[in-house]
């Protein structure tokens, strides 16, 4: 019998073989060699699944999600039969060599997993294509090398992390093509339409999401990639058609998190990919322009997750098309972009499955330091859960990525930093407070998201230098050195049952889960007041700008505000008088009567897509209340008088240069009508409000040094001078009138992300609702030209306008939708300000 089986056995190996064999390449696949067209997304995904019928015993297909416009994400997992035959404990081993899983100790004598990401930026597109040659080659039994690779190596293929970004540019660019492509920079099809294939449905860039993981795709995924903790990452990128082919090793900063280790094999593999360059003559350049400091990238993210993470640029993007007309006798070609990639892609493999070994013990070591709490100098990290629904929305944040969190057993005094007066003082710890550790897998990354100021090796960086998580969400917390042991769970407060028969009912707004209801309510048809000041009931202060639903003028609709409470769990108080021990009673005209609104957003080519697509999600996924997304280029101000509020996201208007729109607009605003302005908008229409004034520096003050010498400066230092005048996303506290209803919810102070020098002056008309004064800086880098600007001058203002008013931002409030602090502040602005 046991013959028997092993006489099968050998005939199903045979025949699996002879199937891996005969699988037909991308060309034989789709009728056309690759880089003739542009493949679209389902036809990619049908590769993937012919190619995982044919070769079942060298890799499985999965379906890990699915986009917005429904469309698959797929990862493919290729290696070796016999490691395929043992790919679960493969992976299993992986995770227990980073301490995610103890069920029992992990082993480096293991395959190394390889991640390949391609594509997240749709009309990047060269790398989707790439991905089909990849996968064909490692199935491909007559490649003897890529057989030899698959022994020490585990692939995993991401073929497009952006499925609906790629078939936005690549529908477009099949229709806009004529028998044959044109090369000329001058034919349409390389002037991609607004808003362009490098984003998502929502306009997102996925490549700046690994973190924060606001968006499906990144959310879907990452719960893949938390399962597997790959060795090495590749995200592959495209960019300008005039640059050469860039790879790691990676610019400065790279943050301090980084290893030498892996700083050192970012150089193994980056002078593997120059042997085969120079042996072709194609051009590459390295340590230039793309660093390693923010935390959210495909090659960041990694890095601070253990893995040797690496971003590959090739020349390129949108505007390149099937081939582009560089100069006279240059064209770059989509064959050209495939085999640059083709070529990085094996090179990283070849050089993953030659390393084996060390990866192995290095990616232990890296753990092992986490686990055993050898990484920075804070020990833990406490946030006061006083708010229980910013506890709940950061405890998500943790949990998506794995971050291991615990509460404090009792009340304790400890000395720690605390990051909302930037002094060590101190800290009084409560029960069920917050506790993280830094003793733990996710250790680095902890470190990462949680540093009240990081360290710039060079302030010329890529993006944002501030994220700290205190900031981000808003919440007190304190950075301790000394280590703090939380309890795994807390026993929740039974809360009693909403009465459905009270004279009213009041609800805390202290959080943007306040908010969610107010907005949810406002579209059930629930009539909801606010509370203009503070007012005492039952010997408890509630504080301004809470809500109040009064039960007779709901009658009908208590059960709805009962269940909706509940779900957006909000602590709401029964009342049974209208009568208050002090403050106002709830005749008062102190008390507001909200109305729904409707809410209308320019968009289009005037703005900036990732600006208008953070506002469109926010009400379509966050808020969960509708908008109207108008063109910018078709608004006609005569047809808003059905708008409440009008938002103008950031970007470049051309109306705010016509003088008959501007006084329609202002007209408008004058009936009733409400502007929420944000970043260039704001400070446009600043420039035609006769009420606020931009702060301007003045150009005639002397240097500060009275060097008459000053401005003769050096050619080569030019980046370095333009530095001065940077912001970079730092963080800065603004000083709020919390008196105001577009404060309401907030202490005295917000933290912003600056992006800008952006101030208005301090308004006679106007509300200056938030205002930055001297040294209010408390993370990242700013220029010293552009700190010496940012003093005294008001970034949050509100505008009366005869019967409207207009909010302006100087500041992106809802920056990539992971500033968890001003989304409270922007729902006011809809929802509360002019009422």
């Amino acid at each position: 019998m046991k013959h028997t089986l092993a006489l099968l056995s050998g005939f199903f190996f045979l025949l699996l073989t002879a199937s891996a064999q005969n699988l037909k390449s991308p060309d034989e696949f789709l009728g056309y060699k690759l880089g003739e067209r542009f493949t679209p997304h389902h036809k990619i995904v049908q590769y993937f699944e012919y190619a995982a019928l044919t070769a079942p015993a060298k890799m499985q297909l999965q379906t890990y999600g699915y986009t917005n416009e429904g469309r698959p994400l797929l990862l493919a997992v290729v290696g070796s039969a016999a490691n395929m035959s043992n790919i679960e404990e493969i992976r299993k081993n992986n995770l227990r060599l980073t301490g995610l899983l103890a069920d029992k100790t992990g082993t480096v004598d293991a395959p190394a997993i390889t991640w390949l990401s391609y594509n997240v930026h749709g009309n990047e597109a060269s790398s989707s294509e790439v991905s089909m040659k990849t996968l064909y080659e490692l199935l491909n039994n007559n490649n003897a090398q890529a057989q030899t690779w698959l022994k020490n190596t585990v692939v995993i293929i991401d073929p497009c992390l952006n499925p609906d970004g790629r078939d936005r540019y690549v529908i477009w660019y099949n229709q806009m093509m004529g028998a044959e492509y044109n090369a000329s920079t001058l034919a349409r099809e390389h002037s991609e339409p607004w808003p362009g294939g490098r984003v998502n449905h929502y306009y997102f860039d996925l490549n700046r999401d690994w973190a924060w993981q606001t968006q499906v795709e990144s959310q879907q995924r990452l719960v893949k990639y938390n399962e597997w903790m790959p060795q090495v990452h590749v995200d592959f990128h495209e960019q300008s058609p005039y640059s050469p082919y860039y790879f790691a090793p990676a610019a400065e900063p790279v943050h301090e998190s980084v290893t030498d280790w892996q700083r050192r094999f970012q150089v193994t593999i980056g002078k593997n990919h120059a042997k085969y360059f120079d042996a072709n003559g194609w051009l590459y350049f390295t340590k230039q322009y793309f660093d390693l400091f923010y935390p959210s990238y495909g090659d960041t993210y990694p890095m601070f997750n253990g893995s040797i993470g690496m971003t590959y640029e090739q020349a390129g993007h949108g505007s390149a098309g099937l081939a582009i007309a560089l100069g006279e006798s240059d064209t770059l070609k989509l064959t050209d972009r495939i085999a640059h990639h083709f070529t990085t892609s094996m090179s990283t493999l070849e050089m993953v499955a030659a390393n084996n070994a060390p990866l192995m013990k290095e990616f232990k070591k890296y753990f092992d330091a986490g686990n055993n709490g050898m990484l920075g100098d804070y020990k833990t990290y406490v946030f006061s859960a006083a708010d229980e629904n910013k506890t709940a929305s950061l405890i998500k944040l943790f949990k998506k990525n794995k971050i291991a969190y615990g509460y404090a057993v009792k009340d304790a005094t400890t000395k720690g930093f605390n990051y909302f007066t930037g002094k060590e003082e101190t800290v009084n710890v409560k029960e069920n407070d917050l506790v993280v550790s830094s003793t733990q897998p996710k250790a680095a990354l902890v470190k990462v998201l949680f540093e009240p100021m990081s360290r710039l090796s060079d302030s010329a960086t890529y993006d944002i230098t501030a994220w700290s998580l205190p900031y981000v969400y808003g919440m007190q917390a304190w950075a301790l050195k000394e280590k703090l042991v939380g309890k795994e769970n807390i026993v929740a407060a039974v809360k009693a049952p909403i009465p459905f028969d009270a004279y009213g009912y009041l609800v805390n707004y202290q959080s943007f889960s306040d908010a969610k209801l107010l907005a949810a309510m406002l579209k059930a048809g629930i009539k909801v007041r606010f509370a203009e000041k503070d007012f005492v009931y039952n010997g408890i202060t509630y504080k301004k700008g809470t809500l109040v639903v009064l039960g007779k003028q709901n009658a009908s609709k208590i059960p709805d505000f009962v269940k909706l409470a509940g779900r957006f769990n909000n602590n709401v108080t029964a009342i049974a008088s209208g009568f208050m021990e002090s403050g106002f009673d709830f005749g008062s005209d102190k008390l507001h009567q909200l109305k729904a609104p409707v809410v209308g957003m320019l968009t289009g080519s005037e703005t900036s897509e990732n600006a208008s697509g953070e506002v469109w999600y926010f009400f379509d996924k966050e808020l969960e209340y509708p908008i109207t997304l108008i063109n910018a280029d078709e608004l006609r101000i005569n047809r808003l008088k059905d708008v409440d509020v009008l938002i103008l996201p950031n970007g470049n208007y051309k109306m705010f240069g016509d003088k008959d729109a501007v006084a329609q607009l202002k007209s408008w605003v004058n009936q009733g009508g409400k502007i929420i302005a944000l970043e260039n908008a704001a400070t446009a229409l600043a420039a035609v409000d006769s009420d606020m004034k931009i702060k301007k520096e003045d150009d005639d003050k002397e240097p500060a040094s009275g060097d008459k010498y000053a401005d003769l400066k050096r050619f080569e230092d030019r980046e370095k001078n333009d530095l001065k005048n940077n912001v970079p996303g730092a963080i800065y506290k603004i000083e709020l009138d919390n008196s105001h209803p577009l404060a309401f919810g907030y202490p005295g102070y917000f933290f912003s992300l600056k992006m800008n020098t952006d101030l208005f002056e301090f308004g006679k008309n106007t509300w200056n609702v938030g205002v930055i004064k001297k040294d209010k800086q408390v993370a990242g880098f700013v220029g010293s030209a552009a700190r010496q600007k940012l003093v005294d001058g008001t970034v949050i203002a509100v505008s009366p306008t005869g019967r409207g008013s207009i909010v302006y931002f100087a500041d992106d409030l809802l920056f990539r939708n992971f500033w968890e602090n001003g989304k409270l502040m922007f729902s006011n602005g809809v929802f509360l300000v002019g009422q």
